[in-house]
């Protein structure tokens, strides 16, 4: 199956509409949603979980996650703190999984807690300047109060590494899918430096990442 380059874009004003004929939306997962069990954990209510293959994109390893922080799987001291996100790139194929949620799963509240009018799909990244303009709008100061106590001072970055736990549930849900998903997400994956495969990072660092468990927390959502 494939899924063309502006899928994205169709999700997002998909999202943004009060009703659509079915009332569900299409949901790319590039990450920890490659695994259907950890997307479960987050829509227990999906349907239709397949795969897909997405030009024109390529998936990186540049956005600090806060999640990380909070149930302690990030490390400051290494800078291993950096989750998925993808871009677009000219040449570049990535697999992702494809799955149906209804609308009414997707309600994202704003940082002081109200709700959004309508559902809304994030699935590409941004730049700083454009997630406090667009995603953020209540500004920097309610941001940094809720995370500036992780020194989570800048999300998009090109010095942050991996989290380790998070990397490992990746590279295993992409496993789990197949030799071809496995390869894509080995060879097609990159660090923040835009230049690192994670196949040439897992040489690197041996088989530590490996052999990171999750926490107890965690188990389900970022088992593999």
């Amino acid at each position: 199956m494939g899924v063309s380059p502006d899928i994205l874009e169709e999700a997002l004003a998909l999202a943004s509409l009060s009703t659509n004929v079915d009332g569900y939306i299409s949901i790319c997962g590039y990450g920890s949603l490659l695994s259907e069990k950890s997307a479960r954990s987050t829509f227990p209510q999906l349907t239709n979980f397949r795969t897909a293959r997405l030009t024109g994109f390529r998936r990186l390893f540049s956005i600090v996650g806060s999640f990380f922080f909070t149930h302690q799987i990030a490390n400051l001291e290494t800078q291993e703190i950096a989750g998925l996100s993808v871009e677009p790139c000219q040449g570049e194929t990535i697999i992702v999984t494809v799955f149906d949620i209804h609308k009414t799963q997707v309600v994202p509240e704003t940082l002081d807690g109200k709700p959004f009018t309508n559902p809304a799909v994030l699935c590409a990244s941004y730049t700083d300047e454009e997630f406090f303009k667009f995603k953020c709008s209540e500004g920097r100061e309610i941001y940094f109060q809720q995370y500036g106590e992780c020194n989570i001072h800048k999300i998009w970055r090109d010095d942050v590494l991996p989290c380790r736990v998070y990397l490992r549930h990746c590279v295993l849900a992409a496993k789990s899918l197949g030799d071809e998903a496995y390869s894509n997400f080995l060879d097609h994956t990159f660090l923040a430096d835009r230049k690192t495969t994670i196949q040439q990072y897992l040489e690197k660092m041996g088989t530590s990442i490996m052999e990171e468990e999750p926490p107890e927390s965690l188990k389900t959502r970022y088992g593999g």
